[in-house]
């Protein structure tokens, strides 16, 4: 039983490359429909802000709380702000947006695809000569590619402003000096990373999120059991991603605080 569920595992999975290759042929095409596209865009960005931001507050939050105490007592506590950002910056912000989009829109991505799936919709856009990869998948990609940034920016900025509220009212460091820490710390290059992150992770989602859906197979059982499944791979896909995609851009013996 679990053999023949890694094999259709596998299968799904070696689909999911054909399908991300399918996307990028398309798009090279310019085959783009936009009312479908704006229309997952307001569902991935505007639906999904407040949880994000929500998030990211109290997670800047909790990580002022965790590390102020002990960088006071080191006598390092001009530096609470500048560990927070690059912290944020680098994988907090873009990793955690990419879990609360995996969950809430990859989910839903698998659920309608695989719904269509499997009460024949799909088969119906065949019969009146509708890509599907055209009028539903590359909808979707693009959502999450151009919404995805846009959100880890914003939560991003969310934390720091969480974070500087606890040091100031419970460690006693100033806004100034909070902000001044993050300034000191950051490079351009630790802004940008957080948005080229979450383009891969919005690619990821968005791919396996319909690939699920699209090899849906067995019903409503069979729906329920793609929308978890694809939840599930999209998050091995996110840390696994964020791995590599960190050794590419911050491997070396160089430092970000000198």
């Amino acid at each position: 039983m679990a053999s023949s569920s890694l094999a259709r595992w596998t299968a799904r999975s070696w689909s999911g490359c054909l399908l991300m290759g399918q996307v990028v042929v398309h798009l090279l095409r310019g085959k783009i429909h936009r009312r479908n596209t704006f229309e997952q865009m307001s569902i991935v960005g505007p639906e999904s802000l407040l949880i994000a931001l929500l998030t990211a507050s109290f997670v800047g939050m909790v990580f002022t709380i965790q590390v102020a105490r002990e960088f006071v007592n080191l006598g390092a506590g001009t530096a609470v702000g500048g560990v927070l950002m690059i912290s944020l910056a680098r994988e907090l912000a873009p990793v955690l947006t990419a879990v609360i989009i995996a969950g809430r829109v990859g989910s839903a991505f698998a659920a309608e695809l695989g719904t269509m799936r499997v009460t024949e919709q799909i088969d119906a856009l065949y019969m009146l000569r509708t890509d599907p990869i055209d009028y539903l998948v590359i909808p979707r990609v693009l959502a999450c590619c151009f919404m995805l940034p846009l959100l880890t920016v914003l939560s991003l900025l969310t934390g720091m402003f969480g974070g500087m509220l606890i040091a100031e009212s419970l460690y006693g460091i100033s806004h100034t000096l909070f902000i001044d820490s993050a300034r000191r710390f950051i490079t351009v290059w630790d802004l940008f990373s957080a948005p080229i992150k979450a383009v891969a992770f919005g690619i990821l989602i968005a791919v396996i999120g319909c690939n699920w859906g699209l090899t849906t197979t067995g019903g409503a059982k069979g729906v329920g059991q793609s929308t978890t499944t694809a939840v599930v791979t999209a998050l091995m896909a996110i840390f696994i991603s964020n791995f590599f995609l960190s050794w590419l851009m911050f491997q070396g013996s160089g430092s970000a605080v000198l």
